[in-house]
């Protein structure tokens, strides 16, 4: 790999190329180091978390409100988009509409070369990982620098995040350590001599390195959590005051947001600012919460721009099942208590969204056609641990369910069908579901353990359940009647 390719972003650092989910897993899980630090840190997370939202005795009430307040607003998404537009503009930003990822990384583009700047120093932002900004900025020249320190981490490993709030989970102070030592000086100011893996150090080594980088920053990438259609606030919550740097120094800012991150009124903002950090961070509130309206004469960046990005929103809207995924606010309480994610890992996932929220969410963005997609919402034992935890009680066991139909529905391996079909049969005929019955129960004796050919690859990770030697209609006939 070229030394520009390291700087400014590579194939490597995205999940073009992944495998499906079953593959990917079955590596994931055969390394150890992976499994130790993902269960340290979900473990510790997770265990915060319910400290944390075990303080608020309506806690179930607020989360009501932030389902209700969701659903209303998606209901009611084009009205609010347009209100927001309005506002926007009558503060003094500029609000651009991007269909996709390609239009959305043109518009980022564009509007950094009329600045003349080829840098940009980068918040935290799903939205801009998800249409792969940094790379799209990179073929234009353009180098994209992030300063959260979790995705500073993995920007300077030529990584990939693995986990929505902590894209660094995957990697133990050992490794951050080398990390800094090995790459810090090919991106800018370089580690200490002699930095050791002590947080303190590590932190202090990431500040000095990005606040040449927050100095000199003429344009800002931001995402937002909330915007809010009534004013045109655009919110930013955030642990480290690396956001409030990017947003308040540069003259510049641009911000990419999903469609679905518009909220009605500041009243509604305030059900999520309780939500959210307690679900994510287990705080009480965010260290860091940051919010702007357009801009202000001597106050911020002079010039911002807001684009709304679609990128398959509007198509998972349009399904009345699986456009709950659509009132995520990305806390990652999900992946936390997930037993799937703990010992796979979030890059398996392949997609930007990890975890039992990305396996629901990426098919509906992205569609169902290539095998990664079409495996992930397969990556689940629907437990419904994650049903159980969402802020915003998004039913993804349902929706799970939901896409693996759609999923079937496309087709699949010919005797999966016929199968399916002779099932279908059965199961509409009670006739022949009791011949059936007994047929299984008469010859359980000759049943095999292991399926042969292609049933072969079930039965590999499965045991076929044992037949009773009657089955249930006639023991119940017997006696009952």
């Amino acid at each position: 790999m070229s030394e520009r390719s390291k700087r400014t972003g590579s194939p490597a650092g995205t999940f073009l190329g992944m495998p499906a989910f079953p593959q990917a897993a079955a590596e994931a899980v055969r390394n150890g180091q992976l499994r130790a630090n993902l269960r340290r840190a979900t473990h510790t997370i997770r265990d915060k978390r319910a400290r944390a939202v075990a303080e608020l005795a309506d806690w179930a009430e607020l989360r009501a409100a932030g389902k209700a307040i969701k659903d209303h607003t998606l209901r009611h998404l084009d009205r609010y988009l347009v209100q927001l537009e309005e506002s926007v503009t009558a503060a003094g930003g500029t609000v651009h509409w991007a269909a996709d990822a390609g239009e959305a990384n043109r518009i980022v583009a564009g509007l950094v070369r009329a600045t003349g700047e080829t840098e940009v120093v980068k918040v935290k932002s799903m939205a801009t990982q998800e249409i792969e900004l940094n790379e799209a900025l990179a073929a234009e020249g353009i180098t994209a620098y992030e300063t959260d320190l979790a995705e500073l981490i993995v920007q300077l490993g030529d990584d990939r995040p693995s986990h929505i709030l902590v894209p660094a989970i995957h990697r133990n102070r050992a490794e951050i350590r080398e990390v800094f030592a090995d790459r810090m000086a090919s991106w800018g100011r370089p580690a200490p001599r002699g930095l050791t893996d002590s947080p303190a150090e590590l932190a202090e080594a990431a500040r000095l390195h990005l606040r040449e980088k927050f100095l000199r920053a003429g344009v800002a990438v931001s995402g937002a959590n909330f915007m809010v259609a009534e004013t045109g606030t655009l919110v930013v919550v955030e642990s480290e005051g690396n956001g409030r740097m990017c947003l308040t120094l540069p003259r510049t800012l641009i911000s990419v947001v999903g469609i679905e991150k518009v909220v009605p009124t500041w009243r509604d903002l305030e059900v999520f600012l309780q939500l959210l950090p307690r679900s994510s961070t287990a705080e009480r509130m965010n260290p860091y919460t940051s919010l702007w309206t357009g801009t202000t004469e001597g106050d911020g960046p002079s010039d911002f721009h807001l684009v709304l990005l679609d990128n398959g929103r509007t198509a998972a809207l349009a399904d009345q099942v699986g456009r709950q995924a659509l009132r995520c606010i990305r806390c990652s309480a999900c992946l936390n208590v997930c037993p799937v994610y703990e010992r796979a890992g979030g890059h398996a996932y392949g997609s930007v969204y990890p975890g039992p929220i990305g396996a629901i969410l990426t098919p509906q963005l992205r569609g169902t056609a290539s095998p990664v997609d079409a495996s992930l919402p397969y990556a689940s034992s629907l437990c419904g641990a994650c049903y159980e935890v969402c802020p915003v009680a998004i039913d993804i066991p349902e929706v799970l369910v939901h896409l693996r139909e759609r999923v079937a529905e496309q087709g699949g391996h010919p005797l999966e069908r016929a199968a399916m079909a002779a099932a279908g049969f059965v199961l509409d005929h009670p006739a022949a579901l009791t011949a059936a019955e007994r047929l299984a129960g008469r010859t359980r004796s000759l049943h095999p353990r292991r399926l042969p050919g292609p049933g072969r690859a079930w039965t590999d990770t499965r045991d076929l359940p044992e037949v009773p030697a009657e089955p249930f209609r006639d023991w119940w006939r017997r006696n009952r009647t």
